[in-house]
């Protein structure tokens, strides 16, 4: 999802600045209903701490590679939210790209607010959708594999999204840059087909081992309890 540097440049960048601020406020938002409603400080400073290491872990270690107009990477947005909630979740992806930039790829630092941007919307994205699709007596380890899907669809195929308009954006409609970012599309949904399973695994490890994950400040209270 990393958009390639040159892709958008000179002015246009303003508009990721913008874009960038938009989803930084709206994280921040969620991050204050963690604190407000769900642990306080500690839980997600912790959670913070949890999913910035697992993108890192996402980026680095887990394959990825260059398609089209951007690389195709295994950012599980959907299962980190499930686990960790919308504001830890969004403060991982920000600060684990960030890190990302900073130790190993200097060269993707100019594109961080694009890359940010296409990150985050997807996510909350992916927290106001979850409420219409489960139940508010569901806990998440309860989920249906179909919900599970439908999640992931909405977060990897809002970075497709997004990652689209940034390069239509950045260098017009030629079939040139059509191709590629079509390229980029189709390869980047074997991310869809891996996340629900990767979900499914991590939400039955949570439900099996619930004397450790129940209630722990690490983790999302929804994990285990239904919406009060």
């Amino acid at each position: 999802m990393h958009v390639s540097p040159g892709v958008v440049e000179g002015p246009k960048m303003v508009l990721s600045y913008a874009t960038s601020a938009v989803a930084f406020a709206l994280a921040a938002k969620s991050s204050y209903d963690t604190v407000r409603a769900d642990g306080g400080i500690k839980a997600l400073f912790w959670r913070s701490i949890a999913t910035t290491a697992q993108v890192l872990f996402f980026f680095q270690v887990l394959p990825h590679y260059v398609v089209g107009v951007s690389e195709v990477h295994f950012i599980f947005g959907a299962a980190l939210y499930l686990v960790f909630g919308a504001g830890p979740t969004a403060i991982g992806l920000a600060a684990g790209l960030l890190l990302q930039g900073l130790l190993f790829r200097p060269t993707d630092l100019p594109q961080y607010f694009i890359n940010v941007t296409t990150l985050i919307v997807p996510l909350l994205v992916v927290s106001s959708l979850v409420k219409h699709i489960v139940p508010s007596h569901t806990p998440y380890v309860d989920i249906k594999y179909r919900q599970l899907l439908a999640l992931s669809t909405a977060y990897q195929g809002g970075v497709i999204f997004i990652v689209a308009l940034w390069c239509f954006y950045g260098q017009g409609f030629g079939a040139g840059n059509v191709n590629a970012v079509l390229l980029f599309a189709l390869n980047y949904l074997v991310v869809i087909v891996f996340e629900p399973i990767v979900c499914l695994i991590l939400l039955a490890l949570a439900k099996k081992y619930d004397y450790l994950t129940k209630g722990h400040p690490l983790f999302y209270n929804r994990l285990h309890h239904e919406v009060a």
